[in-house]
């Protein structure tokens, strides 16, 4: 596939998580939530995570952004759900690698939000891929 090809299909699936956004609303009975917003840009979530024995077992997020930034918080939200802490926080420093431009383990699967890695491009709009990551972290640093 060349490189015009890849770029457009992975447009595509940017386009398809920011239209069509997985996980979207708020969870009644979340283990935490956290505001953040990008002043930048003017960016904005608010992330639901429900956590239970140390595993993610549903995340919702709401708000306003680009393009970039919902559908981040999209697959991010799906990536998660499922997971233990630790490897929410290690798929969140694989992500945060990859936006920017550093070498990061291509061996650890991240699905959809491979999509993004054309982000790095473009040093204004990492900030919008990685707010809903920012927020996970937050939240689960400070155990809310």
């Amino acid at each position: 596939m060349s490189f015009n090809n890849l770029d457009q299909l992975y447009r595509q699936v940017i386009m398809d998580h920011y239209k069509n956004p997985r996980n979207k609303g708020t969870l009644e009975d979340g283990s935490f939530t956290v505001d953040m917003n990008n002043p930048t840009c003017g960016d904005r979530i608010h992330l639901n995570l429900k956590v239970e024995d140390g595993k993610v077992t549903d995340a919702k997020f709401d708000g306003e952004g680009c393009s970039i930034s919902m559908a981040s918080a999209s697959m991010m939200t799906q990536i998660i759900i499922g997971k233990d802490i630790e490897t929410a926080m290690r798929l969140s420093e694989v992500f945060s690698n990859m936006m920017q431009g550093k070498e990061y383990d291509e061996d650890i699967d991240l699905g959809d939000i491979e999509a993004l890695q054309g982000v790095a491009k473009f040093p204004a709009r990492i900030k919008c891929a990685t707010l809903a990551w920012k927020a996970m972290e937050k939240g689960v640093k400070e155990g809310n």
